[in-house]
């Protein structure tokens, strides 16, 4: 657990701050270990995969050339060279969602900026375990887990607006919940919306 806060303060402040939250802390520790967990995926014909909160089935096409991914109403196809395993082809599909992430990413955060007065020299997207986002304000930058792809794009939103507050407020302090409240007054909404929808089934240990 990591505790961030301005550079001046205190170190008895920030212990006083930090065992102040424990409860809370531990509550939500609890939540995401709680939190329901996707079946694992094997890549196989007609199982159910997700892009921006929807479910389409996959078509598994074996092919002698270059991995692609590509999808239509109803059907995501995952061509793949013949004879790849699960692995190979949980790679191409991560890839694909990094892909659409970073078409979307960035227009959010030229929307944002204006609006909260923030600027973001960066963002990177990262396969996360028990996070959606966090954030460096220091170097004002943002990170998003990578599975955001397969959520709706409003939560997508609400992710990347919470992890620019942060850039002004770095704690969950009144200051940070009335910013929220006033850039984005559905965030409670759309926080219990996200937090009941499925992580993946693995460990994210890489990025």
């Amino acid at each position: 657990m990591t505790l961030v806060a301005p550079r001046a303060t205190r170190p008895d402040v920030a212990r006083a701050y930090a065992v102040s939250k424990l409860t809370w802390i531990r509550a939500q520790q609890a939540r995401l270990l709680a939190q329901a967990r996707e079946t694992p995926r094997q890549f196989v014909e007609r199982e159910s995969h997700y892009l921006w909160g929807r479910r389409y089935l996959l078509s598994v096409v074996e092919r002698d050339a270059k991995p692609a991914v590509s999808h239509d109403h109803r059907r995501i196809t995952l061509s793949v060279r013949p004879g790849s395993d699960r692995a190979t082809r949980d790679a191409v599909m991560s890839r694909w969602h990094r892909a659409l992430l970073h078409e979307v990413v960035p227009g959010l955060i030229r929307k944002w900026e204006p609006k909260l007065k923030v600027p973001v020299a960066g963002y990177h997207l990262q396969r996360m375990r028990t996070k959606w986002g966090s954030c460096n304000h220091r170097a004002n930058r943002i990170r998003l887990n990578s599975e955001l792809g397969k959520k709706p794009k409003d939560l997508l939103e609400y992710v990347v607006v919470h992890e620019m507050v942060h850039l002004i407020e770095p704690t969950h302090s009144d200051r940070f919940v009335e910013l929220l409240e006033k850039h984005y007054p559905p965030w409670r909404e759309a926080r219990v919306e996200l937090n009941e929808l499925p992580l993946a089934a693995e460990s994210w240990d890489r990025p």
